[in-house]
């Protein structure tokens, strides 16, 4: 098992010079599965690809569902919510998901609907107008390594929790 080269340019923010925290085991991640491991208020989906482990914010880029629930064709995920697909070798939206807007370039893909699904209407209005606004974002990465029998990852600092006053 190995860390799956990424695009460095689409490496997370905070994770420069972060500390790499065992996240699981190799065991743990076996080929062709994913995992969602949660620290503190950040969900990390980790994958193990044909290429290797990637780990990735478990948000899907268009609208943040998790990741971790969709279906994972090779180094492909598909979103559960809109049908969106991305590749985790690139980063890219290879499926725009079924309600459009703009992919990471800013250009323009209308709403679409699966085979033998009944056409998606866009009634005008600021739901419609949202829709096209909306941009489809690039995965984003945090660095992993293996290290013996554990998947490491880089994880940005998590935020220390102010207490909560009493009254």
């Amino acid at each position: 098992m190995e860390a799956a080269p990424f695009p460095l340019e689409l490496t997370a923010p905070g994770t420069a010079g972060a500390d790499f925290d065992a996240l699981l085991t190799v065991a743990e991640l076996p080929p062709g599965t994913m995992r969602r491991v949660t620290r503190g208020d950040l969900d990390v989906l980790l994958v193990h690809t044909p290429d290797g482990v990637v780990a990735v914010e478990d948000r899907c880029p268009h609208m943040s569902a998790p990741l971790s629930i969709g279906a994972l064709e090779g180094s492909v995920v598909g979103c559960p919510l809109h049908e969106g697909r991305f590749d985790f070798r690139t980063g890219e939206p290879v499926q725009m998901p079924t309600t459009g807007g703009l992919d990471p370039d800013g250009r323009y893909h209308p709403t679409w609907s699966p085979a033998g699904r009944e056409p998606k209407v866009d009634p005008p209005g600021l739901k419609a107008e949202a829709r096209r606004l909306t941009r489809v974002r690039r995965l984003r990465y945090f660095p992993v390594r293996i290290a013996g029998e554990r998947i490491e990852v880089a994880l940005p600092p998590v935020p220390e929790t102010p207490p909560v006053p009493r009254t």
